[in-house]
């Protein structure tokens, strides 16, 4: 019971160190610290997944060098399955363990267990945490359980972090969208910045702006970034299982575009290396007047706020479009009126 006790009094003092935690990076830190303190291990390190590589990559560690770090990366895919079917992984004999590699490497760097959990956030592993130990050992399930549960409530830690900074950026990024395109009158330019600034800051592969012409009844391209000339040209009918909703006011989030069936022909979306994408319609007033797309190139699950930004950058993009349609009517006005005056006056 004493050693319960000790357990429940740590993982409440680490929840509240959670919460006070200044930065993401000294919330990392931690995590690996109190996971050696309260295990008496000889070291912790936490990976958090760079799914673009399909590995788990070292983000803080303690007790650790950084030849042993970098002696294999950790795959994503096949760890996550062996943690999620198990809850954890647990080596005894981490210098013999054939689920192992790198045997040389754990004996020379004096490590003799390993305890592994997932970090786990809305069911998805976002990371993984591994205790090493100096000595032998068989870890217990209060143990497992401790290391488990401070993983778990690392990883929503990590999350309100990351969607804190997430919300920051894309506050500034709106700002100084919002900021150029009441700058300026000249839709092109806007519209072309618009595709450019949303790519790199989301991280996005390409974007592209088409608006409906009511002559053709068709939307036409009007401002790219990151797309090729045959992906603009060729793949629009593919697109539309998420274009008619879009085109109707609904913003459409793809995150397989292989695995979707509103996705009408692949082999143009995976030709140009994208696999998941955003449709929003771009309105003036309450009408549709266009389609903004963004284009990630693996899957993707986009979070609310994300999506929220885009629609409201699109909505930012119509506005900008209906008050210079504004200034050249009333530029047309203020001609005619004052052609109109000029013939007034040829009557005196």
């Amino acid at each position: 019971m004493a050693k319960e006790k000790d357990y429940f009094a740590s993982f409440c003092k680490i929840s509240r160190a959670f919460g006070t935690a200044a930065s993401k990076n000294e919330l990392l830190e931690l995590i690996v610290q109190n996971a050696i303190d309260t295990m008496e291990g000889k070291a912790a390190c936490l990976f958090l997944a760079d799914e673009r590589k399909d590995v788990f990559v070292p983000v803080a560690q303690k007790g650790l060098s950084d030849s042993y770090l970098h002696a294999s990366p950790i795959r994503a895919r096949t760890t996550v399955e062996a943690l999620v079917k198990g809850g954890h992984l647990a080596f005894t004999d981490a210098a013999t363990d054939q689920r192992l590699e790198n045997h040389a490497a754990k004996i020379a760097e004096g490590i003799a267990s390993i305890l592994t959990v997932p970090v786990i956030v809305n069911d998805r592993a976002i990371g993984v945490l591994s205790l090493y130990t100096a000595v032998k050992r068989n870890f217990s399930e209060d143990e497992i359980n401790f290391l488990k549960a401070m993983a778990e409530q690392g990883g929503i830690a990590i999350e309100n972090a990351r969607l804190l900074e997430r919300i920051q950026k894309n506050s500034l990024l709106f700002l100084e969208l919002a900021a150029g395109i009441n700058s300026t009158l000249d839709i092109k330019m806007v519209l072309n910045n618009l595709t450019v600034e949303v790519c790199s800051a989301l991280g996005m592969k390409g974007a592209a702006i088409r608006l409906f012409d009511q002559e053709t009844k068709s939307l036409k391209l009007v401002a790219s970034n990151g797309l090729s000339d045959k992906f603009l040209t060729n793949c629009q009918n593919d697109l539309a299982g998420a274009t008619i909703p879009a085109m109707e006011g609904t913003t459409i989030t793809i995150t397989d575009v292989m695995a979707d069936s509103r996705i009408n022909a692949k082999e143009c979306l995976q030709k140009e290396g994208i696999g998941a994408m955003i449709v929003t319609p771009v309105k003036s007033r309450d009408e549709v007047i266009g389609l903004f797309n963004l284009y990630s190139d693996q899957p993707r699950r986009f979070p609310s706020d994300v999506v929220t930004l885009v629609k409201a950058l699109a909505h930012q993009g119509g506005m900008a479009i209906q008050n210079a349609s504004m200034y050249l009517k009333i530029q047309e006005d203020k001609n005619n009126l004052e052609k109109d005056m000029w013939s007034h006056r040829s009557w005196f």
